[in-house]
């Protein structure tokens, strides 16, 4: 690794450790005693507009790729492009997209985004959800740097991460510096939810062995990526200014703009590192309706039944309330599905994944002649189960097949179990946020 620094505005007050911080709690990353509360959230400043306030003296005057989507804004809610080259920031030669494209139009699960080009700037928008997902050296032709802005959720399928990381590595292999624009995690940089992910199970949507909510901001993730991964690249992130692991996203101050078609609100963001595991099942996760992740189910379901019985196991942050929708497309368009409604009830201490794997046996123990677990492709991933490169193993699995009754909220906490001390000691090094 060549380097890898992060660097903070020099408006701001101190400069960002890149030190572990002093305090952690049992199932954290790190946290200290201070509470989110004593922050003012109008002064929490993305690494975007950190950038905007004082530039690195490297972008003036040089050729600047983006990747980008519709939710890349600053404080102003101004594209980070447009922002960027109305501050005439150096010149934006390429823009590059996510998958979902650079408007988030595209739904998921391999409908690629094309090539284009964004008209007011001019200039080209290569698609890095299309016949490659890394950067080529003919895109990067007229790039000499790359800057990273996008909004993450905090969980490891979600594929902005390892976008980012193929760009990293394309940034390697070609001679090019980075710069990540910080973005706040919207679930907190607390809680963090295994499993971890096994280095047999890599894909496209878990790009590195991280916990299936791993606690980190994107930039954080880019250093821990590059630092692990070898990559000699030069990378540089802007941390945020006033932004601390207590928050999630309401704490913040910050518009919620939707980074995907199906992550309409921090709500959704919330609940899909357990609901996302739907996505290798035959149950609805709410695509197709107005509330994804947030409510799930399917025609052959007892939504009755099922909020009876996950109330012994669904804890305190959660109710599972009865409920029926009719998705639009996607698993059972136009059918009339049965299931539950998941609603927040604690942000802070929200953990998905133990009512998501209870949701699941519940599914395949009370309806097995309907229940099924979904075929390959999945993501780009022609061989291994969905469910499987979902969850980091083929364990999830394994435990639902083998299950003769309802599993007790222990079991499904030993089937999550990761070594939170190991994790820790990995993040140690590369964390900017106390």
């Amino acid at each position: 690794m060549r380097s890898c620094t992060a660097t903070s505005s020099t408006q701001a007050t101190s400069t960002q450790s890149c030190e572990p911080p002093p305090r952690e709690s049992p199932n954290s990353i790190a946290a200290d005693n201070r509470t989110c509360s004593m922050i003012d959230p109008h002064r929490i400043s993305t690494g975007l507009d950190v950038f905007l306030d004082d530039p690195p003296p490297d972008v003036r005057g040089a050729r600047l790729g983006l990747l980008m989507n519709q939710a890349s804004r600053d404080r102003h809610l101004r594209l980070s492009c447009d922002a960027i080259a109305q501050r005439r920031l150096g010149r934006l030669t390429a823009l590059f997209s996510p998958q979902h494209g650079l408007w988030g139009v595209e739904q998921a699960n391999m409908i690629e985004s094309p090539h284009s080009r964004y008209e007011p700037l001019d200039v080209p928008v290569y698609s890095l959800y299309a016949e490659t997902r890394q950067p080529t050296a003919e895109m990067l032709e007229q790039v000499d740097v790359l800057l990273i802005d996008l909004q993450d959720v905090g969980t490891r399928v979600y594929t902005f991460a390892w976008t980012m990381c193929a760009a990293l590595r394309a940034c390697s292999q070609y001679g090019r510096p980075a710069i990540v624009l910080d973005r706040p995690n919207p679930i907190g940089g607390v809680v963090v939810e295994g499993p971890m992910l096994s280095e047999d199970h890599l894909s496209f949507v878990g790009g590195w062995p991280i916990p299936l909510r791993h606690g980190l901001t994107l930039g954080e993730l880019a250093r821990l990526y590059v630092a692990e991964a070898g990559l000699d690249v030069d990378l540089t992130v802007l941390p945020m200014r006033g932004w601390r692991r207590t928050m999630t996203w309401s704490d913040t101050g910050r518009q919620w703009i939707w980074p995907s078609p199906n992550m309409p609100t921090p709500t959704t963001a919330a609940v899909y590192p357990g609901m996302v595991l739907l996505e290798g099942t035959n149950l609805s996760e709410g695509r197709g309706t107005t509330r994804p992740f947030e409510i799930c189910g399917a025609p052959w379901v007892d939504g009755l039944e099922w909020e009876q019985k996950l109330a012994d196991i669904q804890g305190q942050p959660w109710r599972c309330l009865a409920t029926r929708f009719q998705p639009t497309f996607d698993k059972w368009a136009g059918q009339v599905c049965a299931g539950v409604d998941l609603q927040l009830l604690d942000a802070r201490r929200s953990m998905s994944v133990p009512l998501a794997v209870a949701l699941i046996s519940l599914a395949a123990r009370t309806a097995p002649q309907h229940f099924r677990w979904l075929d390959p492709p999945y993501e780009y991933e022609t061989i291994k189960a969905p469910i499987d490169i979902l969850f980091g193993d083929s364990r999830l699995r394994q435990f639902v097949d083998s299950a003769t009754g309802p599993p007790t909220l222990p079991e499904i906490e030993h089937l999550l179990q990761m070594n939170r001390a190991a994790w820790q000691q990995r993040c140690a090094p590369i964390l900017l946020y106390s």
